[in-house]
Order: structure tokens, then sequence, then C-alpha cells
């Protein structure tokens, strides 16, 4: 089939193989980007683009997992080894609050010196104290971590989080989903088989789950193939076992200008982003949502994503640690404002959303975008 016709099969809503996915590697840009839009205004509303006000909070930087890609984690004797108290935590989501989020990403390192009572007791605590306080937290990789502590499978796991208040599990440690890759970037990291088996003990239990990948590993065109159509399986199954799958699909690159792999790993460019979010929007027919990655790449590339298959801006995250550290800039957060602004000069309305992609509000561009700047105050 020529390059030409699998766009079309893909734009008219028929399912790719993986020899046809990885032709769409092949094809000019324009072409995938116009396939990838067209496929992008038929799922969702065309007119709007979503966003999310949330928080990050990296709980703890101690990992014993050591990936070459990550600049966050630490061992637990240096000196800037962390674990935030209840109490701090519970400070973060207070300045959410205050800027009208509900939702925090909780994440960390695999950490051995927290047991599993100490994960249960912060989720009550939060709850408690928040009670409409949506919780998403600890990666596939912190629960493998719990079951090698605590002898219990993820099912059972799950089960006592979600009863603690736990909503749902972020997406990260995906990486790309090729255990010869991962081996290579870190030979310590949760293989293939574990992220999936985990992901769907979460998605049987109802929570919330998210689909991702991150490129720039040396991977090449049927690496990613096969990452996007492990995902496509997995989709499909969850759907129809559960009802409940992967509510979007958020891809980044890697950022390897503090890391171990600087140097080993090409990283990716904004072109190779926008070409393999094209790829996902056409391969990936069972999901409707996928997100632009400001963190990654800024805002003007995130921009140029909602051409290329994206429907959604990502969120606030007010404190992003992770991909910044690792990246080496400071694009650790971004305001309603900004957000809106880029979503505003795309073309779009702009719609806040949770994170199951159910719409908030429509906040009104030009109110938003006529408040002042918030004031930097010197530090003291």
């Amino acid at each position: 089939m020529g390059g030409m016709d699998v766009l079309e099969k893909a734009v008219a809503g028929e399912r790719l193989s993986e020899e046809e996915v990885l032709q769409l590697f092949h094809l000019p840009l324009p072409e995938l980007a116009a396939a990838a839009h067209a496929v992008r205004l038929r799922k969702t509303d065309p007119g709007v683009v979503t966003f999310l006000i949330d928080r990050n909070i990296n709980y703890t930087n101690v990992c014993t997992v050591a990936c070459a890609f990550c600049a966050f984690y630490r061992t637990r004797r240096q000196q800037d080894a962390y674990t935030l108290t209840f109490e701090e935590i519970a400070r973060k989501v207070e300045e959410l609050y205050q800027v009208g989020g509900r939702r925090i990403l909780m994440q960390g390192g695999v950490n051995p010196e927290l047991p599993l009572d100490w994960y249960l007791d912060l989720l009550r605590y939060l709850k408690e104290r928040f009670p409409d306080l949506r919780i998403d937290a600890f990666s596939p990789e912190e629960i493998l971590g719990l079951e090698r502590l605590t002898g219990l499978r993820a099912e059972a796991l799950l089960e006592k989080l979600k009863e603690a208040g736990l909503d749902g599990l972020p997406g990260a440690g995906a990486e790309i989903l090729v255990d010869e890759v991962r081996l290579k970037a870190a030979p310590a990291r949760i293989r293939t088989a574990d992220w999936y088996r985990i992901m769907d003990a979460a998605q049987a239990l109802g929570l919330y789950t998210l689909a991702s990948m991150v490129i720039g590993f040396g991977e090449g065109p049927r690496e990613r193939t096969v990452h996007l159509l492990g995902l496509r399986a997995q989709q499909d199954r969850a759907l129809e076992r559960y009802g409940n799958g992967f509510s979007a699909f958020a891809l980044w690159t890697l950022q390897v200008e503090h890391t171990r792999l600087k140097g080993k790993a090409p990283g990716a460019t904004a072109h190779e982003y926008l070409k393999t979010l094209s790829v996902a929007r056409l391969a990936l027919d069972n999901f409707a949502h996928f997100q632009a990655s400001w963190p990654t790449l800024g805002f003007k590339v995130a921009q140029a994503a909602l051409f290329y298959g994206a429907d959604d801006f990502g969120s606030t995250m007010l404190e992003e640690n992770v991909v910044s550290a690792a990246g080496g800039h400071g694009r650790t957060h971004a305001t309603v404002k900004e957000i809106v602004r880029h979503i505003v000069d795309a073309g779009f309305r702009p719609a806040e959303r949770d994170p199951l992609y159910r719409i908030l509000r429509y906040p009104d561009p030009e109110a938003i975008l006529s408040e002042p700047e918030p004031v930097e105050l010197p530090l003291a």
C-alpha cells in the first residue's frame, strides 16, 4: 500500500497494521500532520483545546533504580537526599488550592526506607484534610518497588492504596517499551511486561492511568512502532475487560543535558517529536486525547503540536522537578494565563478539564489575559 493510501486509511478511522505504522515514519511531515490533525478534529471537539490545573509533588528523591537518564534521584547517603513530611506535602496542596486546582500528580524515587504504611498513612492524611483532592500517584516503578518490599502483588497493593485514597497512576516509567532499549539506558529499570502488568491491575480496579512515551534513546521507527502498538493492544484489552483504559497519550523527548546519557543518547528534535506525535495519533485509533508537551520542548513547539494530533495543552504542574533537572532548563511550571494565551493564539477555545477529560469550565480568555502579571518579589 502506498504512503498516501495508508494516510487515507488512517483518516477514515481504519486500523493500521504494524508495517503500515512503520511506513508512516517515512512519510513527509506536512502530509502526516494534515492526516493527524484531521483525525484529531474528528475525534474531539474541533474548536477546543483543554488543559488541567494541577501540581507535581515529588515526595522523595531517594531512589535505588539509578537510571542513567535521571538527574533528579539521589542515594540516601547524599547530602541533598530528602523525603518530605506529610505537613510539607499538605502545604504544597494548599498552594494548589489557592490557584483553583484540586489534583496532584505525586511521584518519587523507589525509596526502600518507606514502608507500605507510610504511603497508606499519607493518602489518608491528605484525604482527611482535602476531601475533594484527586491523588494520582506512584508510577508502575514505585509499585514494583513496593511489591519487592512487601511481597504483595500489584493487585493487592493497589487495592489497599485505593482504599486509602489513591485515584490513579501516572504514566511515568514507560519511556520506550522495548526491553533492548530499556536495558541500555537503565539496566535496573522496570521491564516492559511489568509496566503493562501493573497498569492492567490499576485499570482493573477502575483507577486512572495515562499512556506515555519518551523518544530519544537512540531507538528507531521499529521500536517506536512496537511501543505504540503495545499501548494500543493494552487499551483494547482494558476497554473490553474493564471499560476503563488509558485516559490519554503523552509524548516527551528525552532530556540529557545533566544526565549520564549526555553524549551517549541523541535525544530528539522538535521535528522528530512532531512526526512521532502525528504517527501516534494515526496509530492509536482507540485513544481520544493526546497531550502536547511544553516542559520538554517549550511553549512554541507545544503550540505547533496542536496541529499535529494533540488536543490538550497538558497541565500547569506548578512544580516539575524531574524533566527540568535532566534538561537543565527552568520550565518547571506554567500559569493558567500562559496556557490560555498559547491556546488562544493558536486559534482554539481553552477549556479547563479534570484528569478524565471532563470539561469543568470554559474560562473567559479576555478576562484572564487582561489580568496583571504577578510581581516577582526579591528574595530576602
